[in-house]
C-alpha cells in the first residue's frame, strides 16, 4: 500500500477520544529500527508511514503478522495491535544460479534423469512457483516433482542418444512460472556438454595424395604436411603419424615423416636422374585406451629440374692445317650430350659466326667442324675455336670447350714496299758511296717464304748501267751512291728494285725510284757585261755635261745554279763618290744621282760586287773606272733617249737581220738535240767545263726564248741573245733607261771570256729598233 494509506482507526477501535490523544501522548514502538505505520494524533487514525515488504519482514513464513505496541499516557497504558500483512505476487521466480552445467558421456543410455536445481519464489500461496518449461530439444525433456513442503522442482530427461561427434555441446532453457496473476518467471541456462568416448577412427583428408617435387630440393625442406582428423577429443583425438610397412626403405631414407604434425621433408638430395617417383603409406594413430587408426597413400612425383650441365666431347681434332685448304674439309669431331629430360636435355651448339669454319650435323648429337671460307694464315695465324653447348631448360645451362687451329705458312704471299714510289733526294756533291735511303719490302709469310733479297733492275742511261751508278744491299734493301753526282750534269735518274722472296716457286714484287739531285750554290755567278778580260779593268768614257738619272753602265752576272741559288743582287764594294752614283740591286743599272760638278774627279772607280742567294753566298766583282769627257762623245743616256724608226735602217739590213735570226735558231735546236743524245750515250760524265759566252743560258733556270730574249723567273729579268753580226759583234739587249725602247750594245767576238778588248767592250752603238717575236 502507498505511504498514507489508512490502516485502521485506533481512536475508535480503543474507544479513546480522539482529542486526548495529544495531550496523553499516543505513540507506537518501532521495529528493527523501522518505522512502518504511524498514529495521526489529530484523528487517531493508523497510517502507513513506510512501505512494507512483506518478503523482507517475513521471509519464509507463509503467515505474515507485524506486532506493534501503542502507549499512552495519563493513566499510562499499552494496546497489542497485530497487523497481518497480505502477500501480492510481487516477485518473479528466480534460480540460484543462472547457468546449469551438466557433463553427460556420449554412451549415456536413452531414458537416464538427471537432477536440476529448482527455482525459488518469496511469494507464498498461489503466487510461489507452479510449473516448469524446458525449452524444445531432441535430445532431453523434463519432469515435474512436487517436495512435501509443496515445493516444485523439476528433473531432466534423456530420451534420445547423444552423439558428441555430432553435437558436443547442447544449450537449454528452464523456466519456472509461479501462479500469481498476472503469473511471473524466472528462467536458467542448462549446458549439456557431452562427454567423448573413443568411437571415432582419424581420417585423412583424402585417401591418396600426388604431388610434384623439384629436384634438388634442400634438404629439410616441407614436402607436405598431412592432416588427419579424429572427432573424438582428447587423447581419444590426439593422432601420431607414422609409415606404413609397405613403405619402401629408400623413401624412408630420402623422406622424414614428423609423428606429431605429420610434416614430410626431405632428408636427403633428391635427384630426378635416380629415382623419378617415390610410393608412401601414412598411417594416422589416435592415442585412445582401444586407439583407433586411418592411413593414406602418397605418391611424390619428382620434376626434373635443368641441374646438369650440356657436356661436349671432341672425338677426333685436326691441331694444324695450311692455310690454302679446301673449303669443306673436315678438322674435328665432337658429339654433346645432356642427362636431363625433355627440353632440359635438349643440347644446341654453336661456335662464333665470324669465324671461317661452320658445324654440320651429322646424326644425332654428333657434329662435323669443317672449313667454310678461304683462310689467310697472314691476317690470323691461328684461331681459338670455342664449342658452346646450351640446353633449352629454364634458366639455361651452358658449357664450353676451346680447340686451338695453328694455320701453316705457305708461300702465297709477294713482297710489298710501303710505298709504290719512292722519291728520293740526293744533294750534289755527294760523297762516293754514301747511304741514299733504306728501301724495306715486308713479305707477311713465314721463314724461307718471308727471307728477301733486293736486286736493282738493269737499266742503262746514256751507255752507263744503274749497276755502275748505285749499289742496293740485298739483305736489307740500303742504297747507296756509287759516285758522285753534279747537277748541273745530271739532275734526275729513274730505275726499278726488285724484292724477291726464298719460297718454292719464289714472288717478287718491285717498286720505281726516283733519285733527284739537289743543287748545291757550288758555281760562282759570271759577269758576262761589261765585257772585260779576266783580271782587267772596264774603262768607261762619259760626258761631263750628262744629266741626272742617265744610265752609266749595266752590270749582267749569270749564275748555272739551280733558280734559288742563282738569284744574283749587285752592290757597290767601292764608289768612290757615293753621291754621284747609284746602282739598282737587282737589275745592275749604275746611273748618275746628279749631274757633274766642276769639283768632281775626272776619274771615278767603282767595283760592283754580284752575289747569288746560295748559303754560302757566292760572288764575283767588276772593276769599272769612269773617265768623263767634256764633249766628243754621247752618254748612255743620249744614246738611250734616241727614238729609234724604222726609217734608219735601209730594207738590206732588214732582211739581213731576219735571216741571221733565223740560222741562230736553227743552229741552237740542232746544237740542243745532239747535246740530248750525247748526254744519253756518255759512259761516264764529267763534270761540265766553265761556261763559255756561247753557253751562258742554263736549262735549269726555267728560262724561255721570246723575242730572241732570255727571261728569268727571278725578281729581276735580265735578257741576252748571241749573235754573229757581220761586224763579228756579241750583241747584247739591255734593260733600256727610262725614255728609250731598246738599247742594244755590242761587244768585238773574242776566243773566250778572257781576250775581249776593254776599249771595244765599252763601245755602245744603236743597232736596231726591231721588236720581232719568234
Amino acid at each position: 500500500m502507498d505511504i498514507g494509506s489508512v490502516v485502521a482507526n485506533l481512536a475508535a477501535d480503543l474507544n479513546i477520544d480522539v482529542n486526548t490523544l495529544s495531550r496523553r501522548k499516543m505513540r507506537l514502538d518501532n521495529i528493527a529500527n523501522k518505522k512502518y505505520l504511524e498514529i495521526n494524533k489529530e484523528t487517531g487514525e493508523l497510517f502507513i508511514f513506510e512501505r512494507i515488504d512483506r518478503e523482507y519482514l517475513c521471509t519464509s513464513k507463509s503467515t505474515c503478522v507485524l506486532k506493534l505496541d501503542a502507549t499512552i499516557d495519563n493513566p499510562i497504558r499499552i494496546f497489542n495491535i497485530e497487523v497481518e500483512i497480505l502477500d501480492i505476487n510481487d516477485n518473479a521466480p528466480h534460480f540460484r544460479r543462472d547457468t546449469i552445467h551438466l557433463d553427460i558421456s556420449e554412451s549415456t543410455p536413452v531414458g537416464e534423469r538427471f537432477s536440476l536445481n529448482n527455482a525459488v519464489d518469496p511469494d507464498v500461496g498461489s503466487n510461489s512457483i507452479k510449473t516448469y518449461y524446458l525449452s524444445e530439444s531432441e535430445h532431453f525433456n523434463i519432469e515435474i516433482q512436487s517436495g512435501r513442503d509443496g515445493s516444485k522442482f523439476a528433473d531432466l530427461i534423456l530420451k534420445k542418444s547423444l552423439d558428441r561427434e555430432e553435437q558436443n555441446v547442447h544449450n537449454l532453457i528452464l523456466t519456472a512460472v509461479d501462479g500469481g496473476v498476472p503469473a511471473r518467471s524466472g528462467t536458467a541456462s542448462i549446458v549439456v556438454r557431452v562427454l567423448d568416448t573413443n568411437d571415432n577412427a582419424p581420417q585423412f583428408d583424402k585417401e591418396s595424395y600426388m604431388i610434384n617435387l623439384s629436384e634438388n630440393s634442400p634438404i629439410g625442406s616441407l614436402v607436405m604436411k598431412l592432416n588427419a582428423t579424429d572427432l573424438d577429443e582428447g587423447s581419444n583425438s590426439e593422432i601420431t603419424y607414422l609409415f606404413s610397412l609397405y613403405t619402401s626403405e629408400k623413401t624412408q631414407q630420402t623422406f622424414t615423416l614428423n609423428s606429431d604434425n605429420g610434416e614430410i621433408r626431405v632428408r636427403d638430395m633428391v635427384n630426378y636422374e635416380d629415382f623419378k617417383i617415390y610410393d608412401m603409406e601414412i598411417i594416422a594413430r589416435d592415442k585412445g585406451t582401444n586407439s583407433l587408426s586411418g592411413q593414406c597413400k602418397l605418391t611424390i612425383l619428382i620434376t626434373d629440374m635443368n641441374d646438369n650441365h650440356p657436356e661436349i666431347s671432341v672425338k677426333s681434332f685436326q691441331s694444324t692445317l695450311k692455310e690454302n685448304v679446301e673449303v669443306n674439309t673436315i678438322i674435328a669431331v665432337v658429339s654433346v650430350s645432356d642427362k636431363d629430360s625433355g627440353n632440359n636435355g635438349v643440347v644446341d651448339i654453336r661456335i662464333i659466326d665470324n669465324l671461317p669454319f661452320a658445324l654440320r650435323e651429322t646424326s644425332d648429337n654428333f657434329y662435323e667442324l669443317v672449313v667454310s671460307k678461304p683462310l689467310d694464315r697472314e691476317k690470323v695465324p691461328e684461331y681459338d675455336i670455342t664449342f658452346t653447348v646450351t640446353d633449352r631448360g629454364t634458366p639455361q645451362l651452358s658449357d664450353n670447350e676451346t680447340i686451338t687451329v695453328e694455320l701453316l705458312d705457305v708461300n702465297d704471299n709477294v713482297p710489298r714496299f710501303n710505298q709504290t714510289f719512292y722519291t728520293i733526294p740526293v744533294m750534289e756533291n755527294n760523297a762516293p758511296g754514301a747511304l741514299l735511303a733504306s728501301l724495306t719490302a715486308l713479305d707477311p709469310d713465314l721463314h724461307e717464304n718471308q727471307y728477301l733479297v733486293y736486286f736493282i733492275i738493269e737499266k742503262d742511261i746514256a751507255n752507263t748501267s744503274m749497276s755502275m751508278l748505285f749499289s742496293i744491299n740485298p739483305e736489307n734493301g740500303n742504297l747507296y751512291a756509287l759516285k758522285t753526282f753534279d747537277y748541273e750534269i745530271e739532275k734526275e735518274f729513274l730505275f726499278h728494285i726488285e724484292a724477291r722472296d726464298s719460297g718454292v716457286p719464289p714472288l717478287s714484287s718491285n717498286v720505281t725510284v726516283h733519285i733527284i739531285i739537289m743543287d748545291q750554290n757550288d758555281n760562282t755567278p759570271v759577269i758576262v757585261s761589261p765585257w772585260r778580260a779576266h783580271g782587267t779593268v772596264v774603262e768607261e768614257k762619259i760626258p761631263r755635261n750628262t744629266d741626272k738619272g742617265s744610265l752609266v753602265a749595266k752590270v749582267i752576272a749569270i749564275d748555272t745554279d739551280s733558280v734559288h741559288n742563282s738569284r744574283i743582287s749587285y752592290q757597290f764594294l767601292v764608289n768612290t763618290d757615293t753621291t754621284l752614283f747609284s746602282l739598282d740591286q737587282y737589275n745592275g743599272e749604275i746611273r748618275t744621282m746628279r749631274m757633274f760638278s766642276y769639283r768632281d774627279a775626272r776619274y771615278q772607280r767603282l767595283i760592283v760586287i754580284a752575289k747569288d742567294n746560295g748559303e754560302p753566298a757566292l760572288s764575283a766583282t767588276v772593276t769599272i773606272k769612269l773617265s768623263t769627257v767634256e764633249t766628243a762623245l754621247k752618254s748612255y743616256s743620249d744614246v738611250t733617249e734616241v727614238h729609234l724608226e724604222y726609217d734608219i735602217f735601209s730594207d738590206f739590213y732588214n732582211l739581213y737581220l731576219v735571216i741571221g735570226l733565223g740560222s741562230v735558231s736553227f743552229l741552237l735546236l740542232i746544237t740542243i738535240l745532239v747535246t740530248i743524245v750525247l748526254k744519253c750515250q756518255k759512259p761516264n760524265p764529267s763534270k761540265a767545263a766553265p761556261p763559255s759566252r756561247n753557253s751562258v743560258i742554263s736549262s735549269e733556270r726555267n728560262s724561255t726564248f721570246a723575242d730572241s730574249t732570255l727571261v728569268s723567273n727571278d725578281a729581276y729579268w735580265y735578257s741576252m741573245f748571241l749573235e754573229q753580226t757581220r761586224k763579228g759583234k756579241l750583241v747584247v739587249r739591255q734593260p733600256a733607261p727610262k725614255g728609250a725602247r731598246y738599247v742594244v750594245s755590242s761587244l768585238p767576238r773574242g776566243t773566250g771570256l778572257t781576250d775581249t778588248s776593254d776599249s771595244a767592250a765599252s763601245t755602245l752603238q744603236v743597232r736596231e729598233s726591231l721588236d720581232i717575236e719568234y
